[in-house]
């Protein structure tokens, strides 16, 4: 990495896969890395490869990439960088997973071979009004930022996908350009499309990543969430903000998980509309339902505090 055009805390998003006949191992193997070289971030492992998002100072990055690439089995392995700093990842979590993105549709092969370069994904949709662009992220991600005209998959997690095809049936026989935050899922997603009876399908390399990196808000609307604490990154030349208040339709980029414990689930709130209203932490959903700040099951509630027998029972789960 060049001092001048990388952060000082650079944070690395990267992924392959490729067979790994002893992931527990493998996976060792990372965590003694990582804690040696004071990293901090996911790596997720299984028989089928990695997925990771690591940050940390850059002398140690660096070290880590190299350590990394000197496996022949990671020698042509994609890094994307940013801007992070001391606080994008509270701490170093190393697991094995069956998946390194779960989807959970059963035995399936990556798509290593329809990949669209930045550049052809953008002539693509400059020169064919007929293409079909699917964002296969979750619907929380897409409220942040998406490609113009983008149909945005309304999924809370990347495993409803499977069942979610059935909506997107109209499509099996146009030519469909998928996208997600670094193409990981796209690999699995393309496969998945294929195997339904897509007919014609294409995703971008690198995703949005990769496209901001070289095209910055050329056909993109909006910021791209990430995994950790920044939450979402932008390219500020020619920014068109898309992200709005789930209560108040306030334009905002905060994300925060709704109040009630059972629920959790990310959606964007305006700082102000929190401040006129603290039962606003809580999602719409949660408040359709009738509850409140007072009624919702949170640490230091109300509700919790009053609910005989409640906290024997958490301390036991």
């Amino acid at each position: 990495m060049n001092s001048a055009a990388h952060p000082t805390w650079p944070v690395i998003l990267f992924y392959k896969y490729v067979a790994l006949a002893d992931p527990e191992r493998f996976a060792t193997d990372q965590r003694a890395l990582c804690s040696r070289l004071g990293l901090k971030g996911r790596i997720l492992i299984a028989t089928e490869g990695l997925n990771g998002t690591l940050a940390g100072p850059r002398v140690a990055v660096e070290e880590y990439i190299e350590v990394l690439r000197a496996d022949e089995r990671f020698a042509d392995i994609e890094m994307k960088i940013s801007a992070g700093d001391a606080h994008t990842f509270p701490k170093l979590m190393v697991k094995v997973r069956p998946e390194v993105v779960t989807l959970g549709a059963g035995p399936l092969a990556p798509d290593l071979h329809n990949h669209l370069s930045p550049a052809d994904w953008k002539r693509m949709i400059e020169e064919d009004p007929d293409v079909v662009l699917i964002d296969v992220r979750n619907r929380y991600e897409s409220t942040a930022g998406k490609f113009a005209n983008a149909i945005a998959c309304d999924i809370g997690h990347f495993r409803e996908l499977p069942a979610y095809l059935d909506r997107l049936a109209d499509f099996k026989n146009r030519k469909v350009l998928m996208y997600c935050t670094g193409g990981i899922r796209c690999e699995k997603a393309s496969a998945l499309f294929r195997q339904q009876g897509f007919t014609d399908v294409f995703q971008l390399h690198g995703g949005i990543v990769t496209y901001q990196e070289q095209f910055g808000n050329e056909h993109w609307l909006g910021e791209c969430f990430v995994f950790d604490q920044r939450m979402t990154v932008r390219v500020d030349d020619a920014l068109v903000p898309i992200g709005q208040c789930a209560h108040s339709g306030s334009n905002t980029n905060r994300f925060v998980n709704c109040l009630h414990d059972p629920c959790h689930v990310l959606f964007l709130l305006a700082e102000e509309t929190e401040r006129a209203n603290p039962d606003s932490r809580l999602c719409p959903a949660c408040l359709t339902r009738g509850l409140t700040s007072s009624t919702a099951d949170y640490k230091g509630s109300p509700a919790r505090e009053t609910a005989p027998g409640f906290s024997t029972i958490r301390e036991t789960l």
